[in-house]
């Protein structure tokens, strides 16, 4: 994906760009969380989308560049975000992967090879894929499939939204 690119370094955010959904195409409430490390990196985004204004969270799409913590899950464990769109439900029911399909999907000119995890809990959707930069992208649904038109939504945010002033 030759639009993907690393950023120079940014302090107050993350070095890479954030492959998400445009807030204003979604019509609920956004919120963004960076995930730090001790000498001050970005080590992943993720972005929370609730479902018309405060009805619950309805997905979470990370960002998590290559060394992040976050990134290294024991086999069988469910991805970051999938923890935590079951913290953001308040679900403690113990969640795990039971299966991992690659499908490959278009997106717009790219061709992404998308991993599907099957989890025990039949209402969250789960997919990763790698882009070119070695961020993984990962989004987690509740109780609601994720289909290929959604690819299509996904575009770089720009850099202002993550800064803290």
């Amino acid at each position: 994906m030759s639009f993907l690119r690393r950023r120079s370094a940014t302090p107050a955010g993350p070095d890479f760009d954030v492959l998400a959904m445009d807030p204003g195409d979604w019509p609920g409430n956004l919120g963004a969380g960076l995930l730090p490390a001790p000498d001050g990196t970005c080590q992943g985004v993720f972005l929370r989308y609730d479902l018309f204004g405060g009805r619950g969270p309805a997905m979470i799409i990370g960002n998590l560049p290559e060394g992040s913590p976050a990134r290294e899950v024991p086999e069988g464990h469910v991805p970051f975000e999938v923890a935590q769109l079951l913290l953001a439900l308040e679900n403690e029911e113990e969640v795990t992967v039971v299966g991992i399909e690659d499908v490959p999907v278009m997106q717009g000119d790219n061709l992404l090879i998308v991993r599907r995890l099957k989890l025990s809990e039949g209402r969250i959707a789960c997919v990763q894929f790698d882009r070119s930069d070695n961020v993984l992208v990962t989004i987690a649904a509740w109780d609601r499939p994720i289909t290929d038109d959604l690819y299509a939504l996904l575009k770089p945010l720009p850099a202002e939204l993550f800064q803290q002033g």
